[in-house]
């Protein structure tokens, strides 16, 4: 809302009557924080500090079916909602990074300061903004945290992740590759289901190991030819144009669940060649690019990144040429547990 600048002659007329105005808070200092709660995203300690029942219960929402694995300080976020008189959804969200800094924007009253690797998050978030929780989630409590998570705790790695026996297995590719569709029918036959987009690779350990969102799966809408158990189910338009359904796991009898998991194999998938299905050797020096792309941070915390990378990449790397799920799945059986 915009402020109103008291003129000298209203400022007499106040004290005339024995009313004069407070200045003691300026006209656009954010308001206090008076609640807080503390959630855990992939089992980090997460406190949110704000001054909204309604961000909290959309915490709710979005961390409720986590549960703390990590014994650290928590991670704070202080998220201050301001009223305006906007009913609109806010525009797409603007990233810039500096040093040690991601600021997002999104219209008039609504912007993110998030310090890494060790420092706070900072939001302040319209009502306009609250009105649109898909949105609200998306764009400001995806910032909450995770900056600090991905720079100082684990390295993200853009893969779906799925296990069997134990043995954890990556599938990278562009958009559209399959990750999650081929993540999904291996959860289907029996593997066990970590991640449909992102992997995250823990910080402070000599090994590969890998946590994931395995709460929810996020397909699009074409997915649902492959598995009916999706169809009809509500769409969510995503951020940037892709709608998208959000399933949970936990309903899913059929489909068993993973925390955590060593990865043991890495697989481009490529569904643009035609021809014979096959699994091939794919050349470490365009994985490792691809993966160093989503990176940011420091020139210290980069090179923790760096160093996870390259543990990653000391594991078979592969090419899964397919267009047939089920031969897919076989093929990744057997590769699992014989190692070809």
């Amino acid at each position: 809302m915009e402020r109103h600048i008291w003129t000298v002659q209203e400022i007499e007329e106040a004290c005339a009557r024995s009313a004069p105005p407070s200045f003691d808070r300026y006209p656009n200092d954010v308001p206090d924080l008076t609640m807080e709660q503390t959630f855990y995203p992939l089992g980090f300690p997460l406190q949110i500090r704000t001054n909204s029942e309604e961000v909290l219960r959309q915490c709710e929402i979005k961390w409720a079916m986590f549960e703390k694995r990590f014994d650290i300080e928590p991670l704070v976020t202080e998220i201050h909602v301001i009223a305006t008189g906007d009913t609109e959804c806010p525009p797409l969200p603007h990233y810039s990074f500096f040093d040690d800094q991601m600021v997002v924007t999104a219209g008039t009253g609504n912007f993110c300061v998030a310090a890494f690797p060790n420092g706070k998050t900072r939001m302040v978030v319209s009502t306009a903004a609250l009105r649109y929780p898909d949105y609200f989630r998306q764009v400001f409590l995806d910032c909450a945290g995770a900056c600090q998570i991905a720079t100082g705790l684990a390295t993200g790695v853009h893969a779906a992740c799925v296990a069997l026996k134990g043995r954890g297995v990556l599938f990278c590719g562009d958009s559209g590759a399959g990750k999650t569709s081929l993540s999904w029918a291996c959860a289907q036959a029996g593997w066990d289901f970590l991640a449909d987009d992102t992997a995250h690779m823990l910080h402070g350990q000599a090994g590969r190991m890998v946590i994931g969102n395995f709460h929810q799966v996020r397909f699009r809408p074409s997915a649902a030819e492959l598995f009916p158990e999706i169809a009809g189910a509500q769409i969510t338009p995503r951020l940037f144009g892709k709608p998208s359904i959000e399933i949970p796991t936990a309903p899913m009898a059929n489909v068993n669940t993973r925390e955590c998991v060593q990865a043991d194999f890495v697989v481009f998938l490529n569904r643009r060649i035609p021809g014979d299905a096959e699994l091939l050797p794919f050349p470490k020096d365009v994985a490792r690019l691809y993966m160093r792309q989503w990176l940011f941070g420091t020139p210290e915390s980069k090179s923790v990144q760096h160093a996870a990378i390259e543990r990653l990449l000391t594991v078979p790397v592969l090419e899964l040429r397919y267009q047939c799920l089920h031969w897919a799945v076989d093929r990744l059986e057997q590769l699992v547990l014989e190692g070809a």
